[in-house]
């Protein structure tokens, strides 16, 4: 939780600092729920995120300078600098991306989850969301298929009470969120997203039933502290619902729950956060002297295999070859 903490912390001074371009949505205030999540996320089983991702990044094991790297937009990042903060992806850790289309991964980590069930493997896929995706036809579309079929897949709900800056409230008819997979005859639970144990729990409870095939719908009530992205400056709130979130702070309310429990003192707090703020300073390091990706690498991923007659021009070319260009040599 610490480490992603300081890595978001340094994000969004990056992007003051004008090293890390397009759009930067950070987990600032969501730790509790990235952690608990991952914990209970096996080796091989496949990981589908929106594009608040970084954190779970981290937590899929992906190393801090790689991802660092794919902020800057560098060839050593984790999508070679071409994906940047929104379009992370790692088949080696089966983090699957990273989608900027609201609800683009869901019928993806679907279709991930029947090709498992094709083949009758024993992975499971989690497929997290933002509240606000809960509200398009493709989240429907995707719950009735996996109820249908009985698909190993567990949906998140990552539920922080904004989607951008409409509250749940007044978006949905059902603002509790996890009683929309009452409609698919699925299993699901709310669980407090500020609890890295009670998250664990509960992920760990979805992931045995979607192994067993029976998908599960789990929603994670969990504020995120700053605006929708960095450049968002949340004028939508109050003064008062402000402060409630910093006074909820995850990882300092963990923290002071561990001190409680005696499973953590001061000088192993502070080498912990030593420890995470060394990993982040290394891992912008490592992105500053990151090369940036050569120009003519640009399409060299567009598709999986070669496809005739792919375009290949860049701004500024011609959309149709010159005459000269046209006659055999």
């Amino acid at each position: 939780m610490v480490l992603v903490r300081r890595f978001e912390e340094r994000a969004a001074r990056a992007y003051t600092e004008a090293k890390v371009g397009g759009y930067c949505h950070l987990n600032l205030g969501e730790e509790a729920t990235v952690a608990g999540l991952m914990a209970a996320v096996r080796t091989e089983d496949y990981v589908f995120t929106n594009y608040r991702e970084h954190g779970y990044a981290l937590a899929r094991g992906i190393a801090p300078e790689r991802i660092m790297a794919e902020l800057y937009g560098r060839s050593d990042g984790v999508s070679r600098g071409w994906g940047g903060s929104m379009h992370m992806f790692d088949i080696a850790s089966r983090f699957m991306g990273g989608y900027g289309i609201v609800g683009g991964q869901v019928p993806l980590a679907t279709g991930a989850a029947l090709a498992i069930d094709y083949r009758g493997g024993t992975e499971a896929v989690v497929c997290l969301m933002g509240d606000g995706t809960t509200n398009i036809g493709a989240f429907h579309e995707s719950l009735n298929i996996a109820a249908l079929w009985g698909l190993p897949i567990v949906y998140v709900v990552v539920n922080n009470g904004l989607g951008m800056g409409t509250t749940v409230e007044q978006a949905s008819a059902e603002p509790e969120l996890y009683k929309r997979a009452a409609s698919y005859r699925m299993a699901s639970a709310r669980v407090d997203g500020n609890d890295p144990v009670a998250v664990f729990q509960a992920a760990e409870l979805a992931l045995g039933s979607a192994r067993a095939g029976k998908p599960y719908l789990l929603e994670t009530i969990s504020g995120r502290l700053k605006g929708h992205s960095v450049v968002d400056p949340a004028r939508y709130r109050s003064r008062e619902e402000a402060e409630a979130l910093k006074a909820a702070d995850p990882v300092a309310a963990y923290a002071v729950r561990l001190h409680q429990e005696k499973l953590l003192t001061d000088d192993l707090m502070a080498e912990i956060d030593a420890d995470a703020a060394a990993a982040v300073a290394a891992a912008a390091n490592f992105a500053d002297a990151s090369p940036h990706p050569n120009v003519s690498t640009l399409f060299d991923f567009t598709y999986a295999t070669p496809v005739p007659n792919d375009s290949r021009r860049l701004p500024g070319d011609a959309l149709y070859p010159t005459p000269t260009e046209r006659m055999p040599a």
